[in-house]
């Protein structure tokens, strides 16, 4: 009897024994050859397990969870390129409802039946973009109509603000002058800023919702404070307000409190629908008080597939999945959905603040009113630092940064927790217990860092000041290894 010999299938074959799991594939160059698609998930999703847990990285505002319902409406329009909008008239018609709901419930001055003046964007990062090259382009135009020099423009912020300020200033041209921060005063100060204010600031930027510290920048009295400096030079220096953190969260949870168009100056105002407004990343909004206050020259009329479309934005093809999943959640939550879900924000946040408070080691720095948020130090780091409690803390899965605040308050070290909306009161009780877990390792641990630093050169005593700046530049230079050693291994 002859014995035939078949050539093995490999659909046979368990995933973990085939020979795409066997050998290493090359990580900077296209393979040669293809594997099967079962093959392809597995490899991926095997590394993709590393990463940190999205539902417990606590030191992110973007939003990480959204109900099926939505999560099914986002992946059936995943394929839907959003530029398209004479094929996709519907997702054209669902981000102006949106622009014209985010407008209003800013308290755009709108009549009955206006349409309100606004953009979908990929984040709160190109809102400010556009809403910065706005403010340029008019003050330009005043300048150049009054035969005045226009060649040095720049923008009054504070030292808090987030990094796509310091990008925008660097992409655009503008000089940035920040207003210095101090010790238990980590907000942009409106009477330093209105003094840094000259012929060529194009605008002054507020924040609604520090991201060191979740605290609400005094719009209000930067209001009124400009209006009268404008009153007594002439100019007309306005404001725009980064809402990226706030915006979603002060219509309902501080309806009272002035901030938005309700103040003459405010003339554009931006918001990350990734983060309060409940949808997964990859959404903001920038919104405009009038037609006037966006200059018609920045807006491009294309004729592309077929009609003519008008778009202001720095980028073109996008997905529409996140336009339509913001749609969801304006209907779906409606005012009252949104102020409960940040009603039980804040009170998580008040639950972990008290709980940390019980545990009379940390000193809480950031504010009750304001982003639920708790940002918190150490009362005494003569032994251990809060670079050292999150290293320790990721053994127990959560994800909670330290940093340095900035200019003039770099001595100041903090840990910050976010309160999302899936961020549940059990999770917030778990945290502490995990924070007193990881303090009592830390103290049975030798001193070593702090120790050693504090002595000094020669046995000169360092003041607690310089101490914690030394230790401070040490675990940021440690946590950087870590990262760098982390990559060469993965390369």
């Amino acid at each position: 009897m002859v014995l035939s010999k078949t050539e093995s299938d490999a659909s046979i074959h368990s995933t973990f024994a085939s020979r795409y799991v066997r050998n290493s594939l090359p990580r900077f160059e296209m393979p040669e050859n293809s594997i099967p698609k079962e093959a392809a998930y597995q490899i991926i999703n095997d590394e993709l397990m590393l990463d940190g847990n999205p539902r417990l990285n606590l030191a992110s505002f973007v939003t990480t969870w959204m109900e099926p319902e939505c999560d099914k409406l986002m992946m059936e329009s995943i394929n839907k390129n959003y530029v398209d909008m004479d094929e996709y008239p519907v997702t054209t018609e669902l981000q102006n409802r949106c622009v014209n709901m985010i407008a209003r419930l800013f308290n755009a001055p709108l009549g009955d039946g206006e349409a309100a003046v606004g953009v979908g964007t990929v984040g709160s990062s190109e809102a400010i973009m556009l809403a910065g090259l706005a403010f340029k382009r008019q003050w330009q135009n005043k300048r150049k109509a009054q035969g005045l020099p226009w060649d040095k423009p720049n923008i009054v912020t504070g030292a808090n603000v987030q990094v796509c300020w310091e990008k925008f200033a660097r992409y655009f041209e503008v000089e940035l002058k920040e207003v210095k921060l101090r010790e238990d005063y980590y907000v942009m100060d409106p009477k330093k800023a209105v003094e840094m204010v000259d012929e060529n600031t194009i605008c002054v930027a507020a924040i609604l919702g520090s991201t060191l510290t979740g605290e609400f920048e005094d719009v209000k009295l930067l209001n009124d404070l400009l209006a009268e400096k404008n009153k007594q030079t002439g100019w007309d220096t306005p404001i725009h307000v980064d809402a990226a953190s706030g915006g979603f969260i002060a219509p309902f949870l501080y309806p009272e409190l002035e901030w938005d168009f309700r103040l003459p100056l405010v003339k554009s105002i931006n918001v990350s629908g990734h983060k309060y407004g409940l949808v997964y990343a990859g959404i903001g909004w920038v919104v405009w008080r009038t037609k006037s206050d966006l200059p018609d020259e920045l807006i491009f009329h294309i004729n592309y597939l077929g009609a003519d479309q008008p778009t202001f934005t720095l980028n073109f093809s996008k997905g529409s999945s996140q336009v339509i999943a913001q749609y969801y959640q304006l209907i779906r939550l409606g005012f009252e959905g949104y102020r409960n879900v940040m009603d039980n924000c804040r009170e998580n946040m008040m639950v972990l603040r008290k709980g940390l408070e019980k545990t009379g080691r940390f000193n809480i720095v950031s504010k009750e009113n304001g982003v639920p948020l708790v940002a918190f130090s150490l009362k005494d780091s003569s032994r251990h630092n809060e670079f050292e409690v999150a290293e320790t803390l990721r053994r127990f899965g959560w994800i909670v940064p330290a940093y340095t605040m900035p200019a003039d308050a770099e001595h100041v070290t903090v840990l910050r927790v976010v309160i999302r909306e899936d961020f549940s009161r059990t999770l917030a009780e778990r945290l502490v217990l995990d924070f007193e877990k990881v303090l009592h390792e830390l103290d049975s641990l030798p001193a070593r860092v702090q120790a050693k630093m504090a002595n000094g050169v020669n046995g000169v005593k360092k003041t607690p000041e310089e101490t914690q700046r030394e230790v401070t530049s040490y675990w940021k230079k440690f946590v950087e290894s870590k990262k760098i050693n982390k990559n060469k291994i993965i390369c």
